[in-house]
């Protein structure tokens, strides 16, 4: 049996979700998920339509982002998912898309303000926006540089990645990652349904404030940490 038989089934699947949430369109977006233990990860293939999927046509690439195993071209942001398994050893997948609301926050470089308690479920601060790389990081090798463009920015922020599992590059799209497939496409499903809520938000009133502080406490203490309550487990 192909020893990397798991993760390009868990990959294939994961990728699959994408549009079912109406989170890409045409070939935008790809999921990875990583295997720690042979130190690699299972992605999208470059421009291959999600209808035209498999997981046999899923690459298997090192933290390098060196082709292990497939016969197709890995996604053109495989470096960018490379360096974050590389530096980041509590996560297991990572999901980018260009999804509407998202990108659109990511475009016109604003954080996203946490105005309501759906977001406070998810996080007790607002989602990140990085700035866009300088011209010298753009003229690199600029999908490496998209990956500590985001580690930087949590950094900067004192932003812990297992805490903030979702940011945008600034000028070009979300970033979600989570340590399993299923959360990271969760949280990138979630983070499309915060950004629009948001932006609704400020058509309606835009002078809306932050949420207050005990308001964003409760909400995401009901759902995380020992006193949790949410749910039935």
């Amino acid at each position: 049996m192909d020893k990397y038989q798991s993760i390009k089934v868990a990959a294939y699947e994961a990728n699959m979700l994408l549009p079912k949430y109406n989170l890409v369109v045409f070939t935008f977006g790809n999921v990875s998920v990583v295997d720690r233990k042979e130190g690699v990860f299972a992605i999208k293939p470059s421009g291959v339509p999600y209808e035209k999927l498999s997981p046999e046509s899923m690459v298997i690439v090192d933290y390098e982002g060196n082709t292990v195993a497939g016969n197709l071209r890995p996604s053109s942001d495989t470096l960018t998912h490379a360096l974050l398994y590389k530096s980041w050893e509590k996560i297991g997948s990572i999901v980018h898309t260009h999804s509407t609301y998202a990108t659109a926050w990511a475009q016109a470089l604003q954080d996203i303000p946490i105005f309501g308690t759906t977001h406070a479920d998810h996080l007790v601060t607002d989602i990140p926006c990085a700035p866009p790389m300088n011209d010298e990081m753009i003229k690199g090798n600029y999908e490496h540089e998209t990956g500590f463009q985001i580690i930087n920015e949590l950094k900067a922020r004192k932003l812990a990645y297992e805490d903030v599992e979702m940011i945008l590059v600034g000028n070009h799209a979300p970033f979600t990652w989570g340590k399993t497939a299923d959360k990271a496409v969760y949280n990138s499903t979630v983070l499309e349904s915060i950004a629009q809520m948001a932006y609704l938000t400020k058509q309606i009133n835009p002078n809306a404030g932050r949420l207050k502080d005990a308001l964003i406490v409760k909400h995401y203490e009901r759902k995380h940490g020992g006193n949790s309550y949410y749910g039935q487990g």
